[in-house]
């Protein structure tokens, strides 16, 4: 029982140490910003309309 108390809390203490690390290091950090997207320009996907798709089975005849 106090083996597996021992490391319980080893490992309590190193999940703890490493936390205590990654907000550290977050607070700290002085760096640029990543960027991700494009500035200013937002790109949407146009939607894909029946003429597009390529098995024409699946869309309504212009009759119906």
């Amino acid at each position: 029982m106090q083996h597996e108390l021992l490391i319980l809390r080893s490992l309590l203490v190193a999940s703890m140490l490493v936390c205590g690390l990654i907000v550290g290091n977050m607070l700290t950090y002085t760096g640029a910003p990543i960027q991700l997207a494009a500035v200013g320009q937002a790109t949407i996907a146009p939607a894909v309309t029946c003429d597009a798709m390529i098995a024409h089975a699946t869309c309504a005849s212009p009759a119906a």
